[in-house]
């Protein structure tokens, strides 16, 4: 047997696995649990510049919307809106944040304050910055801060290709844990 064949068979047999330990974790587990972040976007394969290239999500599927998709009535989304989504992973959460693409119509204008974004954990903040402002995009000078529980961490923010507000922090190198 070719090590290319005992690799497939190893990595097909660690995706079972994953899917059964995944099944059994959402079936046993009834406490509250944030899965996923999903941000509305007008160019899907521009937002990808910056939550898959710059950031570092990786991306698990992109496909089409049919045109019953929960999504039409839960966003308010009119019939004629063609719907593109993007799911990505992060290290520690399959399908942790999802991007739709909305063509033929126009999005709403993003209001002059923030009523909500994700706050996302990086490990390079410093590369992630210069990555972004070579991007164009609009971003907030980091800062350092310490949560009330002691953990020190820097963070920054930023606006996407489409107006959505993204917080980004990196946790000192001597705080370990979750922090922010």
């Amino acid at each position: 047997m070719t090590s290319l064949l005992k690799s497939a068979r190893i990595a097909i047999g660690l995706a079972i696995l994953t899917t059964i330990v995944t099944h059994q974790t959402f079936a046993a587990d009834s406490t509250l649990h944030l899965k996923r972040v999903n941000l509305v976007v007008a160019d899907l394969d521009r937002a990808l510049t910056v939550y898959r290239d710059i950031l570092g999500f990786q991306l698990f599927a992109v496909h089409d919307s049919t045109p019953d998709s929960y999504s039409y009535p839960v966003f308010n989304f009119p019939k004629r809106a063609k719907l593109r989504f993007a799911t990505l992973d992060s290290a520690s959460e399959p399908r942790s944040l999802a991007l739709t693409e909305v063509t033929r119509v126009r999005l709403p204008k993003r209001p002059a304050m923030h009523l909500v974004c994700p706050v996302i954990r990086i490990a390079n903040l410093d590369t992630v910055y210069a990555a972004l402002k070579s991007a164009g995009l609009k971003v907030v000078e980091p800062q350092e801060s310490t949560t009330p529980e002691g953990a020190r961490f820097r963070e920054m923010a930023f606006t996407d290709y489409d107006g959505n507000l993204i917080v980004l922090y990196q946790l000192s190198d001597s705080t370990t844990g979750n922090g922010g």
